[in-house]
């Protein structure tokens, strides 16, 4: 059971990928993080050295910190947020505990690298339809909660990357690395790549394939995502707009997957009493 200012790994796994998650921030020792170098989802990486430094850009959010072993790093850095008006619990047991709870982990190598603000910059083709708005659902809330994303016509989408130091995504080309793979689609890529292959996820995934890749029979639900997202495209004429909309959309359809695959609904047949 977890104690006074904790949380265990099982209750936030529950949080990881809903909007309602804190900001997840890991404070592991540059030794302990090259002793293991992946995340956990939605995690970000700050110095415990420096919390007075960047404690404040934390204001009016909720936190969990993150240590090797969730000890002395974790509840040092959680008191001084809290100290500063943050509310900031610890992960029980730290890294190591959810690493041993088999939960899933992103790879930091696979993270391109941040510009100064420590954000992720992505970008792909304008009028995004389903994968261009599935895969920035799954980097918001899963890979970094800050990340840019920049959606310009398609052949500006080299001179943006050469620029601005963005990365491509679902988009043709030799050297994209985020991109549709034989029959899978970039969603499926950033899935298996991140290493976020949970049963919610690749069941998700299998939807967002059939209804991107006009493969309707993969899943029953692939033709209900393709008619949203087709509907999103028609009400929106600012990609971003339609983004914050469609992140919405995916947040349902993960809960769908996550926790109500079971559940039924029908308009009851008798009336109250018959």
């Amino acid at each position: 059971m977890s104690s006074f200012n904790t949380i265990s790994a099982e209750k936030l796994a529950r949080l990881i990928g809903t909007p309602r998650c804190p900001v997840l921030i890991d404070v592991r020792t540059v030794e302990d993080f090259r002793s293991d170098p992946r995340l956990i989802p939605a995690s970000i990486r700050r110095p415990f050295e420096t919390v007075s430094d960047w404690a404040q850009e934390f204001t009016g959010r909720s936190a969990i910190v993150i240590c090797q072993k969730g000890l002395k790093l974790s509840h040092g850095v959680a008191a001084w947020l809290r100290h500063t008006g943050i509310p900031a619990d610890t992960l029980e047991g730290g890294s190591l505990a959810w690493a041993q709870a088999d939960l899933p982990m992103v790879p930091s190598a696979r993270i391109p690298s941040r510009n100064r603000q420590e954000r992720t910059i992505w970008v792909t083709r304008s009028r995004p339809k389903i994968d261009r708005i599935a895969c920035p659902w799954l980097i918001r809330r899963l890979v970094d909660p800050n990340a840019v994303f920049l959606f310009v016509p398609t052949s500006e989408v080299p001179g943006v990357v050469e620029r601005f130091g963005a990365t491509p995504f679902d988009i043709e080309g030799e050297n994209v690395f985020w991109s549709h793979r034989g029959e899978l689609c970039t969603f499926d890529v950033m899935v298996e790549e991140f290493g976020l292959g949970t049963e919610a996820l690749k069941r998700l995934a299998t939807i967002v394939r059939g209804a991107d890749t006009a493969r309707l029979d993969l899943a029953p639900e692939a033709a209900g995502l393709l008619a949203a997202s087709l509907g999103l495209s028609r009400m929106y004429s600012d990609d971003l707009a339609q983004l914050e909309a469609g992140l919405l959309l995916y947040d349902a359809f993960y809960r769908w997957c996550r926790d109500a695959t079971d559940e039924t609904h029908n308009w009851p047949s008798k009336k109250p009493g018959a």
